[in-house]
């Protein structure tokens, strides 16, 4: 991946450059920030730059034999370690390890740098499990780092979400990540830090991947989409600087609709607090897939963001439009400072129990009946 492919972080780009072109590259680097915001996408520019036999002050060049290869995540001297499960065809006996993923992974992140966890467990068929980096996956990094370079002048190795990494696994890397073998280096791409041992936290230098500037994903959505200029802006806004919750807000949009018939519903219910209307939608939303239950919750989010906007005479930071925007207008009232923190926090915490495989008939159910409670304050 070229650094101009990455979407915005222009001032982590320049200085992992000038990094480079000053020779004091440090040997393990841990990218972190929100998911989306391009930690990964970074790891492998970086990789990319470093591989490159026409490198310039700016980028690779895109065209060498080993950015050719790194375009196709094959150069021999990149490796990887993602978290994986068992699945149908590697059992748990066999040790699951990236290796025995290695296709799956290279066709995922060719057609999605942004690819998120959730999508990833979803391409090898274990969305419904958690998956891990376990002390196998740290053998087998052991062994691949111990051979020299069959290319290029250093070796690579990039461990996407290290805090998927297990205590066993962590202590086994531990001497290896400190002193790794000559001209070998660790790229860690992660999201959050208080989830990463401590131990390899503290032998990784950090680099703090902010969210993504809003004007960069709204150059990305005109080039990617013949979309209004309103409309490109509200999305941005709603991603907030995640380019892979900008996707999905993108597929998301022809169900908007029913998004929005399903919020207003819920806010309607409760404030007549009817009970089993709430238990009825509760009931519905219960019965949709994980993803697009997480898609609705941060659209009610936003939603809520913007009636509130319009609560405290900030219309102009709103970005609601047409039917969204009439229901804003009339809804805001009741968002308003007595409710509006403990409202985000029902969904935040709602959100969060979908991500852990919560039960959602119970989840919904408690977010309408608190909604009730809420709405009138």
């Amino acid at each position: 991946m070229l650094f101009s492919e990455v979407i915005g972080q222009n001032e982590i780009k320049q200085r992992l450059i000038q990094t480079i072109q000053d020779g004091r590259i440090a040997h393990a680097q841990l990218f972190w920030g929100n998911e989306g915001c391009g930690t990964l996408p970074l790891a492998l520019a970086l990789a990319q730059y470093i591989f490159c036999q026409n490198r310039t002050d700016e980028d690779a060049c895109g065209v060498c034999p080993s950015c050719n290869k790194m375009q196709k995540l094959i150069h021999p001297d990149l490796h990887f370690v993602v978290p994986v499960n068992s699945t149908e065809k590697i059992s748990a006996d066999k040790k699951p390890v990236t290796d025995h993923f290695i296709q799956e992974w290279r066709n995922a992140l060719v057609a999605n740098p942004y690819i998120t966890e959730q999508q990833w467990y979803e391409v090898i068929g274990i969305e419904k499990k958690q998956g891990n980096i376990s002390v196998n996956e740290a053998d087998a990094i052991i062994k691949k780092l111990n051979y020299k370079s069959f290319e290029a002048e250093y070796k690579i190795m990039i461990i996407w979400l290290p805090e998927r990494m297990n205590t066993q696994a962590a202590n086994r890397l531990l001497k290896l990540i400190e002193e790794p073998p000559e001209k070998t280096l660790f790229f860690l791409a992660g999201n959050d830090t208080k989830r990463i041992i401590k131990t390899i936290l503290s032998r990784a230098q950090p680099i703090h991947v902010l969210p993504i500037e809003e004007n960069a994903l709204v150059a990305k959505l005109n080039e990617e989409e013949e979309i209004s200029a309103a409309r490109a802006h509200k999305l941005a806004k709603a991603a907030a600087g995640s380019y892979s919750k900008l996707s999905q807000l993108l597929e998301d949009e022809q169900e908007s609709n029913d998004y929005f018939e399903r919020f207003a519903l819920l806010m309607r219910t409760a404030y007549a607090a009817n009970g089993l209307e709430l238990l009825s939608w509760a009931e519905e939303l219960s019965r949709w897939g994980r993803e697009q239950q997480k898609s609705f919750l941060y659209y009610a989010q936003q939603m809520l963001r913007e009636s509130f906007m319009f609560n405290r005479q900030a219309g102009d930071v709103a970005y609601s439009l047409g039917e969204e925007e009439t229901f804003v207008q009339k809804f805001s009232p009741f968002v308003n400072p007595n409710n509006v923190e403990q409202i985000f926090q029902e969904f935040n915490i709602a959100v969060a129990h979908l991500e852990q495989n919560g039960n959602a008939k119970i989840l919904f159910t408690d977010l309408a009946i608190k909604m009730a409670s809420l709405i009138k304050k």
